[in-house]
């Protein structure tokens, strides 16, 4: 081996070893980070657990309700262009009255068969039963509506009614963005649970450490109203008149349950 090639041999050897040196440390401090990890996820021991409730009040900015047309025609293509000629002159009103596009969505659209039962004629004393015959298509198309404007929810209602549509139901006050009530019940159900929490363990005579774990449900009560030959039976000359139902906005509740444990030494 000449001098030049043992120069190489140990430079080779060297970096050899740094590299090995360089390995270990890694793989020492991923163990050391590991272990621990795994330490702080054991469960403690001692725990305690307690439930909090919560609940936020606030008049709802959205109302939201449905209508359907319904029209029933020998043909599928007579049925469908009744039903699609209804269904315009509805979202045509709509759309006059300041509702955007984006707040209408159609939810429903069926084509239905309808059946009548004809009883045969009975010869000599034997009666071969009936028979079902095909009377024509029935076409359902149902619509959902959003109203930002809730103090218009009443009048959109009777005027939808009188261009045609079959069934107006489902009337509901909601949040558009209901995130901020939400909070403010979860908020006051998190410091329920605090103040029990607080008070179970000066009875325990033990110290609150953190909270090991958190479980929260909660609810909305919507004040629903339904109305029309769908609904709620409505005369058909009020439909046909625009009469506007004195509705109440109200106010909605949320709710929030939370289930919180503790550790405690």
């Amino acid at each position: 081996m000449t001098w030049f090639e043992d120069v190489q041999f140990r430079n080779a050897v060297r970096i050899g070893m740094w590299l090995l040196v360089a390995l270990l440390a890694v793989s020492l401090l991923y163990m050391l980070s590991s272990m621990r990890y795994v330490g702080a996820g054991i469960a403690p021991g001692n725990t305690i657990s307690v439930s909090g409730y919560g609940e936020a009040v606030a008049v709802p900015d959205v109302a939201t309700f449905s209508f359907s047309v319904v029209s029933e025609k020998p043909t599928v293509a007579a049925a469908q262009a009744d039903a699609t000629t209804k269904a315009n002159a509805a979202t045509a009103y709509l759309k006059k009255a300041s509702i955007d596009a984006k707040d209408m969505q159609t939810t429903d659209y069926s084509v239905s068969p309808m059946y009548d039962y004809v009883q045969k004629a009975c010869v000599g004393g034997y009666c071969p039963g009936g028979e079902q015959v095909l009377r024509g298509y029935q076409v359902r198309q149902t619509t959902t509506v959003k109203v930002r404007d809730t103090e218009k929810a009443g009048e959109l209602l009777g005027g939808v009614g009188s261009t045609g549509a079959t069934e107006v139901s489902g009337l509901q006050f909601t949040f558009d963005d209901p995130s901020a009530v939400e909070d403010e019940a979860r908020q006051k159900a998190i410091a329920d649970a605090k103040a029990k929490a607080n008070e179970l363990a000066k009875q325990l005579g033990v110290s609150i450490v953190r909270v090991v774990s958190f479980n929260e449900s909660g609810s909305g009560v919507p004040m629903p109203y339904a109305y029309g030959r769908g609904g709620i039976e409505m005369a058909t000359q009020a439909m046909d008149a625009k009469v506007a139902p004195d509705i109440s906005t109200g106010q909605n509740k949320i709710t929030s349950n939370v289930q919180v444990t503790y550790e405690i030494r």
